[in-house]
């Protein structure tokens, strides 16, 4: 017949007392936290802005297509396929940057500031339920991958010749290929960091999760019937 096994005590973290100094000075250090929020109140005004901009450049883009159908001979409403698509490009540049802002100040607030009761919330971010520092860190390693993408698909279609000294392109910027070639080196190393805080997240929760697994206490075993 076995014995029983005996579950295993988990060890509690034991705390002295703190004086009533060092419990002020440590609520004083907690609230500082509040420090953060005009700083999340400002990046709403920047994102007020950025609309403005979307708002802006999406006209004067409805303005040329207009003005190409009414005026076709005219040189000032000329506007061929790259001229739309960088447009477009650039609006999709401001969008993701939006998403940027969002992210930064959604996640950052509930990470750093203080919990926003939105839990069962229809329109509730699927990323804000479980959110925190290194999630949003890959989160917003790959909006920057995204912005970065847009503006060398956008140097890709601008640049007319890669192999002249100073190349043309659309918007009569001028880009050379070392300058290009640096934007694609720039593009990867995000693309590098980005892959290594996910590898780093992904360690750090099978850490968390074997920790939690070898804390649970074993269940005492039944004993087994004599024969």
């Amino acid at each position: 017949m076995t014995e029983p096994q005996t579950p295993t005590p988990i060890e509690t973290r034991q705390y002295k007392p703190q004086t009533p100094w060092v419990s002020a000075v440590g609520y004083f250090i907690f609230f500082s936290r509040w420090l953060q929020a005009p700083l999340y109140l400002g990046l709403i005004v920047a994102q007020a802005i950025y609309v403005v901009v979307f708002m802006t450049e999406l006209w004067h883009l409805g303005e040329k297509v207009v003005g190409s159908f009414l005026h076709p001979g005219d040189g000032h409403y000329a506007l061929e396929e790259s001229d739309v698509m960088l447009a477009v490009l650039g609006l999709i540049d401001v969008v993701m940057i939006a998403n940027l802002l969002i992210m930064v100040i959604i996640g950052g607030y509930e990470t750093f500031v203080s919990r926003i009761k939105v839990d069962g919330h229809p329109d509730q971010p699927e990323w804000l339920s479980h959110v925190n520092a290194n999630v949003l860190k890959v989160k917003l390693a790959m909006a920057i991958i995204g912005i970065s993408s847009i503006h060398l698909l956008k140097t890709f279609i601008e640049v007319g010749d890669l192999g002249s000294p100073r190349g043309e392109s659309e918007t009569g910027a001028v880009y050379t290929g070392e300058g290009v070639f640096w934007q694609v080196m720039i593009h990867l190393t995000f693309i590098v960091s980005a892959v290594a805080l996910a590898l780093i997240d992904r360690w750090s929760v099978k850490a968390h999760i074997a920790k939690a697994i070898a804390e649970q206490p074993l269940e005492p075993a039944l004993p087994s019937a004599a024969h």
